[in-house]
């Protein structure tokens, strides 16, 4: 150490020539040591940051898994429908068995037009048609399709019954009265159902219809061309998936009914066709959420919606195909286009003249009259030969019809690649490549000008609509008194339940809580696990997985990174800056080590000249020793304000790095959740 400080010109803290204690940097706190303590501190703070949003994410998860329970309670306590399982063994450390969820049928809570839960296990009231259908095979025109009432496949409510379309590639129609017929005035009108496509569905419809009012409604005879006012529900053909909403309106100059369909929806439909899930359809018309007005005019607004959620919506005047109301006017279907009328905006130039040097003979490729032919290629070679190892099949000839080989023609051996054009250029005969002509100018054309004849797309004149009419209250529709299912499918086992039509939102939604709720309570019973959840996220959003890394893999890697990292040892310079002891450093070499203490002693004894010679010029030392420890304060100075920029960089991206997870962690758990 002594050595250190004879090296560096006195010891440290020692008086000085000129008479002042050496007051430089490496006698002030170590500036380096404490910007690593810090650098330590904050990879500690991060270790814990990251801890800690791994506990708030498994929090998430117990609050998600809560959700669902409290989803449970709330029924139980809206219906009594849940009642948790006893443990049969308190004492027992094993964990609690999940919720038990019990079924029971839903009753309206105000006044209903229909409803129907199919809890009595039969069909009372239900009347199967026995009609045939017009213009079909004998075969196939009876509407012989199977109608029961089961319990749903898979089900997690037992005892919750429905109606089944059981059979399949058959017409299939049944209809139920109304309690009393729809009058359109100034209430709403809300058709809420409930479907499960159990095993999918390949190509069918499981929509429903409101049957008019008419002196002619036979339930008995219900077929396809029976009158409805209103079609509503899904319908898949291939890959076409729809939610129809028809109505039938009446024109009032010629009292004949035309289909109105409502514009597709934005939403893609695909998931409630596929997912084997019980999904609850909702058409609702007039002014659903506001009563108020609704009572007093309805505005012919319509929603559409599917577990609860707005999948389309729209006006009855602007948003049906086609119109409501017919153009005030339309286009003269007696006007015809006038001979003379030019409807060309660009004609060929009548004074362009072809150039005389222009060739239209000239061929667009011609020959490279500058290539060469590669040496080797082998002109006598052809490309293709017949296989040397190819027999003739004893039986060639077994499975000809004929068996005649002057008809069937003789056999030959397969064609193989020419084994001797393997190491040549080419073999056949050489011909040139073929290049572009640049002589080539193909057929003459004049060039385009503006047509100064030119009077626009003709277009046949406007004429009064003898057939306009202007109806501003399409919602006064029909009445209708019956409801009917007239369906054909080519997927078996289509379960309806809880059928409703009424007036009020309320009651509607009281319903929907009542019976379909229940089903995803209980559903969300059996749901899997959180990893369960996440993968099936995953498989139907892929993007997702990039999301899982982020939050599982680059935490952890920047745990161990941060974390496990070793404390780095500090150099031999920091130790020359600080009065520190440096520990030895043990070689691998011997010979290293010995030469390292050689050179020692030579240093040694050289300080010890460079000491005497230094008392002997006293004054020259002095000024020279204050010139180089102000040099050396200025090296420690740039040194410590390095080792600040690297600590500063490290706190940005530690900054950055929670700043993504932090993000990533919600965005990722929402998605899961949804």
């Amino acid at each position: 150490m002594e050595a250190q400080y004879r090296r560096r010109g006195g010891r440290a803290g020692a008086p000085s020539a000129n008479g002042r204690r050496e007051e430089s940097c490496f006698n002030q706190p170590d500036t380096i040591n404490g910007r690593a303590e810090k650098i330590m501190e904050m990879k500690w703070m991060l270790c814990v940051t990251l801890l800690a949003l791994g506990a708030l994410a498994a929090q998430g998860h117990d609050v998600g898994d809560d959700d669902g329970d409290d989803v449970i309670d709330i029924e139980d306590d809206l219906d009594d429908g849940v009642e948790d399982v006893e443990d049969s063994s308190p004492e027992s450390s094993a964990p609690p068995p999940a919720p038990k969820v019990t079924y029971r049928a839903p009753v309206p809570t105000g006044e209903v037009y229909f409803v129907e839960s199919f809890d009595k296990g039969t069909l009372d009231g239900w009347i199967l048609s026995k009609a045939k259908k017009d213009d079909t095979d004998d075969e196939i025109a009876k509407y012989d399709g199977k109608w029961e009432v089961q319990d749903m496949k898979d089900t997690k409510l037992p005892g919750d019954k429905g109606l089944v379309l059981v059979t399949r590639a058959k017409h299939h129609a049944i209809s139920s009265k109304l309690s009393k017929p729809f009058v359109f005035d100034t209430k709403p009108l809300i058709i809420q159902y409930e479907v499960n496509f159990q095993n999918g569905i390949e190509c069918g419809g499981a929509y429903v219809k409101l049957l008019s009012k008419t002196p002619e409604l036979n339930l008995d005879q219900f077929h396809d061309k029976t009158p409805y006012t209103i079609m509503f529900g899904p319908d898949k053909c291939g890959e076409d998936y729809k939610l129809h909403f028809i109505f039938r309106h009446k024109n009032p100059k010629t009292g004949k009914y035309e289909e109105k369909h409502a514009k597709r929806p934005d939403a893609d439909l695909k998931t409630y066709f596929t997912d084997k899930k019980t999904h609850l359809y909702t058409l609702g018309k007039g002014e659903l959420y506001f009563r108020v007005v609704l009572v007093l005019n309805p505005d012919n607004s319509f929603e559409i919606l599917v577990d609860q959620m707005v999948v389309n919506s729209g006006n009855l005047l602007n948003d049906m195909s086609p119109p409501v109301n017919p153009p005030r006017e339309i286009e003269d279907p007696n006007d015809q286009k006038p001979e003379d009328w030019d409807e060309r905006p660009k004609i060929p130039d009548p004074d362009a003249v072809k150039p005389d040097d222009w060739d239209e003979d000239a061929p667009a490729k011609i020959a490279d009259e500058n290539a060469v032919k590669p040496e080797g290629w082998l002109d006598d070679e052809p490309e293709y030969v017949a296989d040397p190892d190819a027999e003739k099949p004893e039986d060639c000839f077994s499975i000809s019809i004929l068996q005649d080989e002057d008809m069937d023609g003789e056999w030959e051996a397969p064609q193989i690649a020419n084994p001797k054009c393997e190491s040549a250029p080419g073999c056949g005969t050489w011909q040139r490549p073929m290049i572009d002509n640049p002589n080539y100018k193909g057929k003459w054309k004049p060039p385009m000008i503006d047509n100064v004849n030119y009077q626009g797309i003709w277009k046949p004149r406007k004429i009064p609509n003898p057939d306009f009419f202007e109806d501003l209250e399409p919602f006064k529709m029909t009445p209708f008194s019956a409801v009917g299912l007239e369906l054909w499918s080519m997927t078996s086992d289509i379960f309806f339940d809880n059928f409703i039509i009424c007036t009020e939102r309320a009651v509607a939604d009281d319903w929907a809580n009542d019976g379909w709720g229940l089903k995803k309570a209980a559903d969300g019973a059996a749901e899997p696990g959180v990893v369960g959840q996440m993968m099936a996220a995953a498989e139907e959003r892929p993007w997702l997985w990039v999301v899982y890394i982020l939050i599982v893999a680059f935490p952890v890697f920047l745990v161990v990174l941060f974390c496990c990292s070793g404390k780095k040892q500090p150099s031999a310079a920091e130790y020359k800056k600080t009065d520190a002891p440096q520990p030895d450093v043990v070689s691998d070499e011997r010979e290293e080590e010995e030469d390292k203490g050689d050179k020692e002693e030579e240093e040694e004894a050289n300080e010890e000249k460079l000491e005497e010679k230094q008392k002997n010029d006293a004054d020259i030392g002095s000024a020279s020793q204050e010139e180089e420890e102000e040099e050396e304060e200025e090296e420690d100075r740039k040194r410590a304000s390095e080792a600040y920029s690297r600590v500063q960089g490290l706190d940005r991206t530690v900054s950055h790095i929670l700043t993504v997870i932090t993000v990533c962690i919600p965005i990722g758990m929402g998605e899961v959740v949804g």
